[in-house]
């Protein structure tokens, strides 16, 4: 209590839209326009037909590629580009003679339509943020900086932590775990400049989930092969322990008509208070379904973007990315078929694995109950035991 005046517990997009509008320089982020530019630079670039789209056709790949590998590590010539060691999208290796090229010019496209119309993305603001504070530091800057969740920062984004902590001991903490990764894309901390050697320590105890619940997830293959985020071995699940006992996993399939009746009604017989209850969503198409769902069945909600930890009788609904770093007694998860690609592309792996990554971050949201809703056709969660 005697400190509170001087923590601050926000995002990192939230600190630099908030700082940078202090310093009468306000950028404001627009998804959905730069989600405009890009459709039109893939247009522009003959994404449907072209070369890039006989790689690989989602346009939502090289979206990522863009925000993850290209702007979220800061990289502005293509020399650089063409060097990077692409971590975490290995499924896809493309070829620095005649394909990176291509990513390139897509790249290129959209940021001179981003920059004709005025537009800014999640990165332009991290930027901004970081070339004003090189230009003028803050006096005082923070005397230690906490990032929860650091294996989602973009290289960028740590950086830019790099700048706001003081330049003294134990100014920095960060907490973090490659397995529970939801966004594409790797780095190491010593890419940022952080050189945690000798200076880390692994967790390897799970405090979170009853026995029932650590043993579904242990099954989960989201990358049994992690580092300690700097190259070093890590900790997977499936080494952690659990020092809870007990817990349940309850499992329903069937058609998709069905699975809107089967969660109320899953939700009704467990009988837990709403507000110890969260559902889990791939998307946010998913989250506003079972949002209606809920609803209609005179069930309270509250999205889990207005969630702020405190207490509410109503239960708590969003995405997988929402739900990151959050824990509920109770956690219902609908698997709902995805979207199927037109083939099966050398992208795949890359899309597998990052899919089974927030499945595995989904279920262990729980503590005591877990329910999966698993809807007919669905694309299942890659286990130990192969596709199922």
């Amino acid at each position: 209590p005697e400190v509170v005046d001087r923590v601050e517990f926000l995002g990192l997009h939230a600190w630099a839209s908030q700082f940078l509008r202090l310093r009468g320089k306000p950028v404001r982020m627009e998804p959905a326009r730069a989600r405009t530019a890009l459709s039109l630079a893939w247009a522009h670039v003959g994404g449907e037909n072209g070369p890039l789209a006989d790689i690989e056709p989602n346009l939502e790949y090289w979206a990522d590629e863009i925000d993850r590998l290209i702007k979220g590590r800061g990289i502005t010539d293509y020399n650089d580009y063409a060097a990077l060691v692409r971590t975490g999208r290995e499924g896809l290796a493309l070829r620095r003679e005649d394909q990176r090229p291509l990513v390139w010019k897509l790249f290129e496209e959209y940021e001179r339509i981003r920059c004709e119309r005025e537009v800014f993305d999640a990165n332009d603001l991290i930027t901004a943020a970081l070339a004003e504070l090189r230009q003028r530091p803050l006096d005082p800057p923070y005397s230690m900086v906490v990032v929860d969740e650091v294996q989602d920062v973009t290289l960028m984004g740590l950086r830019l932590v790099g700048e706001i902590a003081a330049n003294t001991p134990n100014s920095l903490l960060f907490v973090g775990d490659g397995q529970q990764q939801v966004y594409p894309g790797g780095w190491r901390l010593s890419h940022a400049g952080f050189d945690v050697r000798n200076r880390s320590e692994l967790l390897a105890v799970n405090y979170r989930n009853r026995a029932a619940i650590l043993a579904y997830a242990r099954g989960i293959d989201a990358r049994n092969t992690v580092d300690d985020l700097d190259g070093g071995t890590g900790v997977t699940l499936r080494d952690a322990r659990g020092v809870l006992d007990g817990g349940h996993v309850d499992q329903w399939e069937g058609p998709d008509n069905q699975i809107d009746a089967a969660l109320t009604t899953a939700i009704r017989a467990l009988g837990a208070p709403n507000g110890h209850v969260a559902v889990i969503t791939r998307t946010n198409t998913e989250a506003n379904r079972f949002l209606r769902v809920l609803k209609a069945a005179g069930i309270p909600i509250q999205l889990l973007e207005d969630y702020n930890g405190s207490y509410i009788d109503a239960v708590k609904v969003g995405t997988v990315q929402r739900a990151k770093g959050l824990e509920f007694p109770a956690v219902f998860r609908p698997v709902l078929p995805g979207e199927r690609p037109r083939r099966r592309t050398a992208s795949q792996q890359d899309t597998d694995e990052l899919a089974a990554r927030r499945q595995l971050v989904a279920v262990t949201r729980a503590r005591d109950y877990l329910w999966l809703g698993i809807v007919d056709g669905a694309l299942t969660v890659l286990t130990d035991r192969g596709e199922r």
